[in-house]
């Protein structure tokens, strides 16, 4: 269990948003999933709507803009000390800033790019919030790895702009993964090069206390759900929620 109050090392996964057609809707299935409250913000910052777990923010809902979207998926923030600084780095290792630096007032600085394999994420420098204040806590986001057909531009991607170092993990010999890792050595995801994905996309993962009460859940909430299974590190589930977004539900596996 984590609690978060202070702004984490350059690199490490901080905040996760999702942009929605229909807020109502999305704040019934998460909250019937997630067992999240909502705190809905006001028009002009586009109801950006907070995501609370026992009162406090661990992601965030807002009505997609473009209303002929079709493909939406939880977007993942980085944390770096130097938004304009990273963001130069991006674009120097072959990646593309889609949103230039801009500060949200008292709160801190943002960015969006894309990696050389197309997958996006977003960049958060914390002045006043941290991100996520509430991780690895059932309920509350547990990870985050991107899939891509091409890992190799990826690993060198990731490791150029955040100095992560790239370990392969031997526990999964079948799977081409390579877990990140901070300078301090503490892992904050991985790469999984899956040939058949069709993009490239930042994963995210939820911890719950029971991965099958989760995807019966989401089912009943009006999402899908794959059949649970056990995973070396755990038991997992892949979730759809009634706009396709794509995450994972994962909890202790199963005892006999």
């Amino acid at each position: 269990m984590v609690h978060v109050t202070t702004p984490q090392p350059n690199g490490t996964p901080v905040w996760i948003d999702l942009g929605i057609p229909d807020l109502e809707k999305a704040m019934a299935f998460y909250g019937a999933v997630l067992g999240w409250t909502f705190e809905v913000g006001p028009a002009e910052v586009g109801h950006y709507t907070m995501c609370l777990l026992d009162g406090k923010r661990v992601a965030a809902l807002a009505p997609n803009a473009d209303q002929g979207a079709t493909d939406f998926w939880w977007n993942m923030y980085f944390a770096t000390d130097d938004c304009d600084g990273t963001a130069k780095r991006i674009a120097d290792a072959g990646g593309a800033v889609v949103q230039e630096p801009m500060d949200i007032p008292e709160q801190g600085r943002l960015a969006l790019a894309t990696d050389p394999t197309g997958a996006q994420f977003g960049l958060w420098q914390a002045y006043s919030f941290a991100g996520a204040e509430i991780v690895n806590e059932p309920n509350s986001l547990l990870r985050n790895d991107l899939v891509t057909p091409t890992p190799g531009p990826a690993r060198a991607f990731y490791a150029a702009v955040f100095d992560f170092t790239l370990d392969a993990d031997p526990k999964t010999p079948e799977l081409d993964f390579t877990f990140l890792r901070r300078p301090d050595g503490h892992e904050i995801g991985g790469i999984l090069g899956e040939p058949a994905a069709a993009t490239s996309r930042w994963g995210t993962l939820f911890l719950v206390n029971d991965a099958d009460d989760a995807a019966a859940a989401a089912i009943a909430a009006g999402g899908t759900a794959a059949d649970p299974a056990d995973f070396i590190y755990g038991r997992l589930a892949e979730v759809k929620d009634p706009f396709g977004t794509v995450f994972s539900v994962g909890s202790a596996p199963k005892t006999a």
